[in-house]
């Protein structure tokens, strides 16, 4: 399984203000930080996939809630007054006293990530960029604190120059899946600042498919919608769940390696007209993590389509549905980057790219800114995803859903 995300945030100026708060220097650790940061990106992913959802109805759906954070994370880091209070509560961050709790968990997870990246099986790479024009004059703190991220471009010179560094960045991290996030003439003379992040994910499956058992089986896209797929077929133990809170099946596919460290999860719905959506409906970080959590292992018959799709969203106004606050209007405040120019974000891109077949699963992604049965089931279960459901790539250790889908049927 492939699945690939970029995430991409495109600032046009910036202005003047403190470098992160009042106390950030108080070098003080907060062990809780790390924990913190993410349960706030479980409650940013819920509400993610509910705006992405209503704003793509009854299309296949998916993006890296980890991408999409970790973006905004960088705005958040030099958004001042209003504007960093609206991205505060759009990311979940009410438990930091400053930015520097903030800052201190945003580096754990970073070195966290590299040293597990060095032992680990599974493919995960995320990476983060602060692209500014000469004329900006970055403030001392933020260019200590983002020595390895920041990167300047000479946009006002030659801002199609600019564009492909940009998109040859993106593609190096996600191994070429992502390419051409920018399209041409997003950028202009005056853009002075892009926000980027970049993930890649690849995983084998602990326990592979036998590509010999796949076959054409029919997908129930809707009661009146039935198509073909390739179905992969597998018998095996997996973690299995039935989740009456949610009203669906929940089922663990391990990745190789790393034991129960990552997986993906499928999330399956009774096959009813509201299925799907009555259990998006209840969903809740509270009711998501224990769905994850709860599962025990039992033999299983497992129906999987073998799929691949790739999926651009326009963020802004998703993001404003999920009240952002003020951040991509000219009333913004991201002075805590330079006291030399005022930076307005204009636009917000998220890509997102996907692969699932018997060997496993690969993900890139970027953002830029600019009937229900609660009875045990006979053995072995029968879990047969032919019709729609919900599937994440989750990291166990860390809490975190790296990226999120809806499975709708094929998009051909």
């Amino acid at each position: 399984m492939l699945i690939k995300v970029f995430l991409l945030a495109i600032l046009a100026t910036v202005a003047r203000s403190q470098c992160l708060s009042e106390n950030d220097v108080s070098g003080v650790f907060n062990k809780n930080s790390k924990v913190n940061l993410y349960m706030g990106q479980q409650a940013f992913t819920v509400a993610l996939l509910d705006a992405i959802n209503k704003a793509t109805p009854n299309e296949n759906v998916f993006f890296s809630p980890y991408s999409t954070f970790h973006a905004l994370l960088l705005a958040y880091f030099g958004a001042k007054n209003q504007t960093e209070e609206g991205l505060k509560t759009a990311l979940k961050l009410e438990w930091a006293e400053s930015k520097f709790d903030v800052m201190q968990a945003y580096r754990s997870e970073v070195q966290n990530r590299a040293r597990r990246s060095q032992n680990s099986s599974v493919d995960f790479t995320s990476a983060d960029k602060l692209y500014f024009a000469p004329k900006v004059q970055v403030k001392e703190c933020i260019e200590e604190l983002f020595h390895d991220e920041i990167e300047t471009l000479d946009f006002e010179k030659d801002p199609e120059a600019a564009r492909m560094t940009i998109n040859k960045w993106v593609e190096d991290i996600t191994k070429n899946n992502i390419k051409d996030i920018l399209v041409p003439g997003s950028l202009s003379a005056q853009t002075n600042v892009v926000l980027a992040n970049a993930a890649y994910f690849k995983g084998s499956w602990a326990s592979k498919f036998d590509a010999a058992l796949t076959q054409k089986e029919i997908f129930y896209a809707s009661a009146d919608n039935h198509v073909f797929v390739d179905m992969m077929n597998k018998k095996g133990y997996f973690n299995h769940a039935l989740n009456e809170h949610l009203g669906t099946h929940v089922l663990e596919i391990p990745y190789e390696g790393d034991g129960t460290e990552m997986s993906f999860i499928i999330l399956l719905p009774p096959f009813t007209p509201n299925g799907l959506d009555d259990v998006l409906s209840k969903l809740t970080p509270e009711s998501l993590m224990r769905a994850l959590d709860d599962g025990t292992s039992r033999e299983v018959e497992l129906k999987l389509p073998k799929f691949s799709f790739e999926k651009k969203y326009e963020l802004v106004p998703i993001l404003e549905a999920m009240k952002v606050g003020d951040l991509f209007q000219p009333t913004s405040n991201l002075a805590g980057f330079s006291d030399s120019h005022k930076i307005q974000l204009d636009d917000a891109v998220h890509q997102a790219k996907i692969d699932v077949d018997e060997e496993g699963s690969t993900a890139a992604a970027a953002t830029v800114l600019f009937s229900f049965r609660s009875s045990r089931p006979l053995d072995p279960l029968q879990f047969h995803c032919n019709h729609p459901f919900l599937f994440l790539i989750y990291d166990h250790r860390s809490r975190a859903v790296l990226f999120s889908g809806i499975y709708r049927g094929p998009e051909n």
